[in-house]
């Protein structure tokens, strides 16, 4: 990777993106549950349209509705797991350095510890201390070692952060 492109989100051909074995398989089991309620769905519509007049029919409009809902979900589903990149952190063969699936502590400029764990787009939860690789915070700390001080850009101006721990999940590849 060129220095120019240091402080930009990992680029990947074709419109692709990373995203962790567990974020593949939330994506697919979201996929199946859609198919099933669309099914599901699609009797309801069936049987209110042999209720008779369908401009006046709740059940049917509804119906219909939620299916064009269904639909629109299922093709986002199935373009993210035809475009997504499955990386494994477990195998990441570099593990003094932050990468995609790091698990990351770091500290502020107000002492304040915390544990971020870097992954797909799809699977960011700041509750859950998961952030999306293009966040500000996951990009600045990209290819950052244990005791590299690097800055995050943030919409209130830079800030300070030093890495204190980087981990992988699985066993340490040698």
């Amino acid at each position: 990777m060129d220095e120019d492109d240091e402080g930009a989100p990992p680029r990947l051909p074709r419109g692709r993106f990373y995203m962790t074995p567990e974020g593949e398989a939330a994506l697919r089991a979201e996929l199946e549950a859609m198919r099933t309620e669309r099914h599901r769905v699609v009797e309801i519509v069936s049987w209110a349209a042999g209720n008779g007049d369908r401009s006046e029919n709740a059940d049917y409009k509804e119906g219909k509705r939620r299916l064009r809902e269904i639909d629109r979900r299922l093709r986002f589903l199935s373009q993210r797991l035809e475009s997504g990149e499955v990386v494994d952190p477990a195998a990441q063969a570099q593990r003094d350095r932050v990468f995609f699936g790091a698990t990351v502590t770091y500290v502020n400029e107000r002492d304040e510890e915390r544990t971020v764990t870097i992954v797909g787009v799809d699977e960011a939860n700041m509750a859950a201390g998961k952030i999306s690789i293009g966040s500000p915070m996951a990009l600045a700390m990209l290819r950052a070692r244990v005791g590299d001080e690097v800055v995050v850009r943030t919409p209130t101006g830079p800030s300070s952060i030093e890495i204190l721990e980087i981990r992988y999940p699985g066993p340490r590849a040698e």
